[in-house]
């Protein structure tokens, strides 16, 4: 019998960057001092850029084949009308013959996005991209700030070459007034927590997390992991009291590590715990907000065969501190005067659409003559002068190394100084572009660097994202 819709592979981010919470406390006497650190999208991200790090891995060891939907959650979307989901294909290279879709206004979008993909590849051989990303804002001396975290999850659906099914799933929506925020509105809002804690997401979890276990007729000890995505760790002591459920399987929530991640929370742990899946194990995933969301997962024998990309465990490992100063000028919390240069233009329409391959998909150009790769893309080859010989050439994918760098300080930026970097790609073409995600006093001539989806800067509401260097992860 062929597969149910399932799990074909995955992908995940964290960013670099970290903000320990005892940062916090140093520098606002009212805050305080939490344990360990939140995750911090850099100056340079944001949920559009790092969903496309994620689905960049999702697909690269996927199995061969096309693609019928790409479904973005988030509710920190970078545009808030405009398809968001349509950067993040253009950027990973999806094909143009794809239904896309921004889901977005409540953190249970995440799991959302995984059911429909599911939904719309259940009845055919086509394959489905789920990818949720969230860069979360909190008040300065608010507790989201203190637990809110930046990620990246990515799932390819499909029914073929399946790793983990879906066995079940269970929905529950429910007004109520837990958090909130209002299209002007830069921070978000919470009720207070004896109200959303006993009366609604406890419960909802609760009833939500009962439906799917009896509709796959699983008992509770059948479990092997479980991942519960609720914003008070009360209410998840209590789901585990009321269901007999075994405290020794839940999956380490990632908040001193990580930090809550909004829409991409459950899935980011669920990428956490996949690795270490064996054949058989169920595995339950719940979210509350507005509702619950609950998800039976079925390891096949596939799992065993497959490594993901990067393992959450490595990029929580691969990081550097930021100052609490410089996260809250990098969100523009703090107001700080701008170098004494012109603005930035905002990027045009007709040239970005003219260059989609390019500039998105950082593709560039191999004469068919001679072979030399070259980039930007040219008509003519740079070194046997050749005439329109070229084939598509594509770079994101490969490492490179640095041959010479300058170090600018007058440069617009939100963290100067700016490093430009001239990187030699492996088998051949030279780039000049900005390094992120780097210690400018530790670059040096010869580090190995690779390519990630960036936005250079922001200018009458247009994002000009681009792609940048930074060092090897």
């Amino acid at each position: 019998m062929p597969h149910m819709a399932g799990i074909v592979s995955y992908g995940s981010y964290i960013p670099y960057r970290r903000l320990k919470r005892a940062a916090i406390a140093q520098v606002l006497a009212g805050a305080p001092a939490g344990k360990g650190e939140r995750a911090v999208a850099s100056f340079d991200e944001d949920s559009v850029s790092m969903a496309v790090e994620a689905v960049r891995d999702a697909i690269r060891f996927a199995p061969a084949g096309g693609f019928d939907a790409l479904a973005f959650a988030t509710t920190t979307p970078p545009y808030g009308e405009k398809l968001n989901a349509a950067l993040i294909g253009a950027a990973a290279r999806l094909p143009a013959e794809i239904r896309a879709a921004d889901l977005t206004g409540s953190v249970r979008a995440g799991l959302s996005a995984l059911m429909q993909a599911a939904d719309a590849v259940a009845n055919s051989n086509r394959r489905a991209i789920a990818v949720m990303a969230d860069a979360r804002l909190g008040a300065p001396e608010g507790k989201a700030e203190q637990q809110n975290g930046d990620g990246a999850a990515a799932f390819v659906i499909g029914c073929d070459h399946v790793i983990a099914d879906i066995v079940a799933s269970a929905s529950i929506t429910r007004e109520l007034l837990d958090t909130w925020r209002a299209p002007d509105e830069r921070f978000s809002h919470s009720w207070e927590e004896r109200f959303t804690l006993t009366q609604a997401h406890a419960p909802l979890l609760i009833q939500a997390i009962h439906n799917v276990l009896a509709r796959a007729k699983v008992a509770p000890g059948d479990l092997a992991k479980i991942v519960i995505d609720a914003p008070n760790p009360r209410a998840v002591d209590e789901i585990v009291r009321a269901l007999k459920l075994d405290p020794a399987k839940l999956a380490d929530p990632l908040a001193l590590t990580v930090g809550q991640t909004g829409a991409a929370h459950a899935s980011l742990t669920l990428t956490s715990v996949l690795p270490a899946a064996k054949p058989g194990d169920l595995i339950l995933l719940a979210t509350v907000a507005d509702g619950a969301d609950a998800i039976l997962l079925r390891a096949t024998p596939a799992i065993a065969s497959f490594k993901p990309a990067r393992s959450v465990g490595k990029m929580i490992e691969s990081k550097g501190d930021v100052s609490y100063g410089n996260y809250l000028k990098w969100r523009e919390i703090l107001p700080t005067e701008p170098p004494r240069r012109p603005d930035p233009e905002r990027p045009a329409g007709p040239p970005m659409m003219r260059s989609e391959t390019w500039k998105f998909g950082f593709v560039g150009s191999r004469c068919t003559a001679c072979g030399t790769p070259q980039l930007p893309p040219q008509r003519v080859c740079v070194k046997c002068r050749a005439h329109d010989k070229m084939e598509p050439y594509e770079f994101a994918d490969r490492s490179a190394k640095i041959a010479t760098y300058a170090i600018d300080r007058l440069a617009y930026s939100l963290n100067p100084p700016t490093v430009n970097v001239v990187i030699d790609f492996d088998g051949g073409g030279r780039f000049l572009c900005e390094m992120t995600d780097c210690e400018p006093a530790k670059v040096a001539i010869g580090d190995e660097v690779e390519m990630t989806f960036r936005r250079l800067f922001t200018a009458g509401g247009v994002h000009n994202y681009f792609w940048k260097a930074r060092p090897k992860r």
